[in-house]
């Protein structure tokens, strides 16, 4: 697939063969459940660079962020963590879509990206500052290019529009990319997001992991057609590809990261996966999902297919498995440590980062609170390096 001297050549034949402004889009798929390595005309083009050694990288990715994931869970179990939100199954959609970005681009989130935050360098103590409760904020947007995990469902999409029309404006090659799940796409912040995209044909891409489950409401329930559709009404190309396998997700996102690099406008990509475990761990799942139904996504594991795939090329190795074991756990023991050592915040910490400059309705308050902890005769409790600024 070639692209000519405008950037549109990939972008135009990826339309007309995937029929991205019209109806029933085909699922792209590069790996089988079972590991087979599988040819796709359009796509394949798009992973043409990836390397043996760099598919071993993407199996160590993902295992690293399952475990990552596991820990964090045991963490909540354990009364470490208030509350932690699962990405079971969806390894390969943050991780295929994560490697796939520039440093310069710019991550807008839902809360259940800790898979992209470990791709964009998140420090692991940062990952679960927030919900510790230690802080409203886990990281430094700026440090990393990517914001800080959205909890209202969907409106990380207009701030990745907003930010993109900034991108546009300054006549930089960048992109703004926002990550939400199904149940966010029946949000009316998704799809003015939309609308403004389409509207100024801004370098933003739409990801959205379709994990079968809004909480408890299936995704069957508020869409009577592929979730990608719904993006050509506003004009938008999409793509619908295996959430499940690592290359067909990098190959879309390069398909669409392409097309906004080069003055294509938006993108919206539905990667259909599964959530294997709760909504967050406050969630039982038991109490609405049909056990079969897990069973059957079990078998369309995203870290099992790559290793089966890589057992196919030989490269399954003892070695390989003991070295991908060891970086997780040591990822896992970082992330713990960090966590349980990690200082209570100080009681005028809540004055922190609420303005960027000095406010005196906000000085006032600070200090009318400091007067009061310290009526109980501790004035440590009452002291803040930075305060109100």
């Amino acid at each position: 697939m070639s692209t000519d001297g405008t950037g549109q050549g990939s972008a135009e034949a990826h339309n007309s063969a995937q029929g991205t402004h019209g109806p029933a889009h085909g699922l792209v798929q590069l790996i089988t459940p079972s590991g087979e390595r599988v040819s796709h005309p359009e796509f394949d083009f798009w992973v043409r660079d990836i390397t043996d050694e760099q598919l071993c990288s993407l199996f160590e990715d993902m295992s690293v962020i399952r475990r990552i994931d596991v820990e964090a869970t045991a963490l909540q179990r354990q009364g470490e963590l208030a509350l932690w939100p699962p990405l079971l199954g969806q390894e390969a959609a943050q991780i295929g879509s994560g490697r796939s970005l520039r440093p310069d681009d710019f991550v807008f989130s839902s809360y259940r990206e800790n898979g992209v935050a470990y791709c964009r360098g998140v420090d692991l103590t940062d990952l679960v500052r927030v919900w510790r409760g230690n802080a409203s904020a886990g990281w430094d947007p700026y440090t990393v290019n990517m914001a800080t995990p959205q909890i209202i469902i969907g409106a990380q999409t207009l701030h990745a529009t907003g930010y993109a029309m900034g991108i546009q404006n300054d006549g930089a090659d960048s992109v703004a990319v926002t990550y939400f799940g199904d149940g966010a796409t029946s949000e009316g912040d998704v799809n003015e997001a939309m609308v403004f995209a389409a509207s100024f044909q801004v370098p933003v891409v739409f990801f959205c992991t379709n994990n079968h489950w809004a909480i408890s409401e299936p995704v069957r329930l508020q869409s009577h057609i592929q979730l990608a559709d719904r993006a050509t009404g506003f004009g938008i190309p999409s793509m619908r590809v295996d959430g499940n396998d690592v290359l067909a997700v990098m190959a879309a996102t390069r398909v669409a990261l392409d097309r906004a690099r080069r003055g294509g406008g938006p993108t919206f990509i539905e990667a259909v996966s599964y959530r294997m475990g709760p909504h967050t761990t406050a969630d039982d799942p038991t109490r609405y999902r049909d056990p079969n139904e897990l069973e059957d996504w079990a078998a369309k594991d995203p870290i099992s297919r790559v290793a089966a795939l890589l057992d196919r090329k030989g490269l399954l190795t003892d070695e390989l498995q003991r070295q991908v074991k060891d970086k997780a756990d040591a990822v896992a023991r970082e992330m713990r440590s960090g966590c349980t050592t990690m200082p209570d915040p100080q009681p005028l910490d809540v004055f922190k980062h609420v303005y960027s400059t000095p406010n005196s309705w906000l000085d006032r308050q600070q200090e009318h609170y400091a007067r009061y902890l310290a009526s109980f005769g501790d004035p440590a409790g009452a002291t803040s390096e930075e305060g109100a600024r």
